[in-house]
């Protein structure tokens, strides 16, 4: 028999007792699902029936504008709670059941009837309750206008009093100006006494003098009241008095005779000065009577300012009262205590009896009695609107606690019918799979039996087979069922594997072969590269060499023929000291000229040999960077002459390297090079700059910047990779770049890094120790 067979058999026995069980609790739970049905209805009726309660409490707490929402709620959720009723009648089973259901819906909608009975009469109240804020708004509004009225009368009384109390200033300065007039006149009086009586000369000069100020006094004061009387538009008064005062002051003014005990002119001053006397007696007397007559006035104005202000006082306290009133209103109302508005109604009265003593506009005290009359009635009509309403909610309690009691007594039937139904089912599922669970134990107990044997047997093979892919084929390849397939196919893998592993060795082969020849072609393209800087040194060479030595090839021709020219004329006896003299002068400005020209060519010897040793040679050595970069440069020179670029060289100055200098020659080299290549487009003459500084304890910065065209974002990532270039048009190989790369991270220990923004140059950043660790040169930690 086939494992599959043996397979369905072992499952087949459990499936089929779970097939009887299914069937039984199949019915059971259609039984189940119903009391759960009726439980849930039950359930969402005993929620709505909450909702509407809550719908009608947020009903009453809203506002008159807001009510209309949670009356909608309302009106839902107990139309949904109706419909969960009806339908709950329908899922129940016994007569009681259906018979509890119809006296929850019966108690339902008369609770819904009652809510709306007590919307009607919320309504009703919400009237009122808009006309009672009319009103207060109303009384609010007249009490506000009879302080406005009271408040310009206090304004126009204020306006009297300024007035009156400027003009009893002004008289005020009358009154002293006119005192002062009459003891002035007298002062003078008295003084022109002493001067006519005096008993020597000495006293009358002493009176003449006293007499002189006391004039003068006087006319300040007649002036400074004649502008007074000016001011007041008396202008004949100010003339009168001027008048006066002059024809005194001359009378007074004349010199008498010591002789005449009389003079002839005192009738004449007696009379001048009772006239002044007369004329400000008479001034003092009517602006005394008139002050007199101001201060009265004022009195009588103060005294009705104090009135008007306790009567805008009393207009104000009774505003006051209307809002307390209406806030009290509204407090009780939120409350729902009618007995407080009863005694709000009451309050009230008292409010009406203090606005009618009030000594305001009879007509705006009319309309505020009105006011609150008719406020007062809308307030008795709510506050029995509102008893109603609490009688209604009452009964809407009771109501809803017997339809609350009634959804909860339902649910508790249905959910316990549920668990009585779940239970039988619970025992027989717990029956029926304890017995499938033995009968099908047994049954594949025994077709385990049948199929772990040649399973176990196939595995030894296999484990045999893998220790050794020799050992030959698997047993048990001619069964007929599922694990002779499975002894077949292990023998098909393990003949491919075979043929498949050949393959991959020779695979390998080749791919190892390939390798070593490409490791061999790059030897072979880097000694080229180093031959090829070598070979522009050397013609560096000869060109920078060239130039001196030709210069000192012509001097040495010169001075062999002024050495000529000088022996034919020395050996003539035409030899004249001027001519010795010139002979001399040449001979020196020659040597001269011969030196510099060959100590500049042994010097560029001297450099350019170094450079050579350094680059061909990997020894390495300790070596001043400044002098070294400087002869780098020099070797370079030609090259940079004939592109016309310009590079420039900051270093400090005894900064020593123990390094591979040829290593760091050729790193350098390469990249002005790739920089003279690639940075530049033809005829454009550009700036190079190397900058060599410390870069922390024992490393050194080497910075290589160009301000050429740049390098593009997607080649910068490429420019160390093997044979990457942009001009191999040009017969470039592309290995610049890694060889320098190659030289600073595995020779000089380092690190280097490129970075490039188009149109604005590229920069090479190269972080090196300053002295190479031979014993473990890639382990060696590059700072950045």
């Amino acid at each position: 028999m086939r494992i599959g067979y043996k397979v369905w058999l072992v499952g087949g026995i459990p499936i089929a007792i779970a097939a009887l069980i299914a069937v039984a609790a199949w019915l059971l739970l259609n039984e189940a699902e119903r009391a759960r049905d009726g439980a849930s209805l039950a359930g969402t009726i005993y929620r709505n029936l909450v909702l509407a309660m809550r719908a009608r409490d947020d009903y009453v707490q809203a506002l008159p504008g807001d009510r209309a929402e949670h009356a909608v709620r309302f009106a839902e959720t107990a139309e949904q709670a109706r419909n969960d009723l009806t339908a709950l009648e329908r899922v129940a089973r016994g007569s009681s059941h259906r018979s509890d259901a119809a006296a929850a819906y019966e108690a339902l909608t008369r609770y819904a009837e009652r809510m709306r009975q007590f919307m009607v009469v919320t309504a009703k109240n919400d009237s009122l309750g808009a006309e009672m804020r009319a009103h207060v708004a109303s009384l609010t509004k007249l009490t506000a206008q009879a302080r406005e009225r009271q408040r310009a009368s206090n304004v126009d009384v204020v306006a009297s009093l300024t007035d009156k109390d400027r003009k009893l200033r002004a008289i005020r300065e009358f009154v002293d100006r006119a005192h002062e007039l009459r003891a002035q006149i007298a002062a003078v009086a008295l003084q022109e006494l002493q001067r006519n009586y005096g008993t020597n000369w000495d006293a009358i000069s002493n009176a003449d003098t006293a007499l002189t100020r006391g004039i003068a006094q006087l006319r300040k004061v007649a002036d400074e009241m004649a502008q007074m009387l000016r001011a007041d538009k008396r202008q004949d008064a100010a003339q009168e008095l001027l008048s006066l005062v002059t024809t005194y002051v001359i009378l007074v003014a004349g010199q008498p005779d010591p002789t005449t005990p009389e003079p002839t002119e005192g009738p004449r001053r007696v009379r001048a000065g009772q006239q002044l006397s007369e004329w400000a007696d008479r001034l003092l007397k009517v602006s005394s009577t008139g002050q007199r007559a101001l201060q009265d006035e004022v009195a009588q104005l103060v005294t009705y300012s104090i009135q008007a202000n306790e009567t805008e006082q009393a207009a104000q306290n009774v505003a006051i009262e209307t809002l307390k009133l209406g806030q009290r209103t509204a407090d009780a109302f939120a409350r729902r205590a009618p007995d407080e508005a009863t005694a709000i109604i009451n309050d009230s009265k008292k409010l009406s009896d203090a606005v009618d003593v009030l000594p305001i506009s009879p007509l705006v005290q009319t309309e505020i009695i009105d006011a609150l009359d008719q406020w007062r009635t809308r307030l008795t009509a709510a506050t029995s609107g509102l008893r109603e309403q609490n009688a209604m909610m009452a009964d809407m309690d009771v109501t809803a606690a017997s339809m609350i009691e009634g959804a909860r007594s339902l649910n508790d039937i249905f959910a316990g019918e549920a668990a009585r139904i779940s239970g039988v089912v619970r025992q027989i599922l717990v029956l029926g799979a304890t017995f499938g669970l033995l009968l099908g134990g047994i049954a594949a107990f025994i077709v385990a039996r049948s199929i772990t044997g040649p399973v176990k047997s196939l595995q030894q093979d296999m484990l045999a087979l893998a220790r050794n892919p020799l050992a030959g084929p698997i047993r048990h390849a001619e069964r007929r069922d599922e694990l002779g397939a499975m002894a077949q196919a292990a023998n098909y893998f393990v003949t491919e594997i075979g043929h498949r592993e050949a393959a991959l060795r020779e695979a390998k082969d080749k791919a190892d072969n390939a390798l070593a020849e490409l490791r061999r072609t790059q030897a072979d393209l880097i000694q080229s590269e180093k031959l090829a800087s070598l070979g522009q040194l050397v013609a560096g060479v000869a060109h920078e060499i060239n130039t001196p030595v030709g210069v000192a090839l012509t001097t040495a021709t010169t001075l062999g023929e002024e050495v000529k020219t000088f022996s034919a004329l020395a050996a003539g006896g035409q030899l004249a000291r001027s001519r010795l003299d010139h002979f001399i002068e040449r001979m020196r400005e020659g040597a001269q000229l011969l030196f510099s020209n060959l100590t500049r060519a042994a010097d560029l010897v001297h450099s350019f040999k170094q450079v050579a040793a350094d680059q061909v040679s990997s020894d390495r050595r300790v070596f001043d960077a400044r002098i070294w970069v400087h002869e780098l440069l020099t070797s370079l020179r030609p090259v940079l002459r004939k592109t016309g670029h310009t590079v420039t060289i900051n270093c400090p100055d005894g900064l020593a390297l123990d390094t591979y200098p040829g290593a760091l020659g050729q790193v350098l080299t390469n990249l002005l090079m790739n920089a003279v290549t690639h940075a530049y487009a033809p005829g454009v003459v550009g700036r190079m700059a190397i900058t060599i500084d410390e870069s922390g304890p024992g490393y050194v910065r080497i910075v290589f910047a160009d301000d050429g065209r740049g390098i593009a974002p997607e080649d910068l990532n490429r420019v160390f990779d093997p044979f990457f270039t942009t001009a191999r048009s040009s017969g470039n190989t592309g290995l610049g770049l890694h060889i320098a790369y190659n030289l600073v991270t595995s020779t000089l220990q380092g690190r280097i890094e490129a970075t490039s923004t188009p149109g604005s140059g590229t920069r090479f950043t190269i972080v090196i120790p300053t002295r190479v660790d031979e014993t473990a040169p890639e382990a060696e930690t590059v700072p950045a």
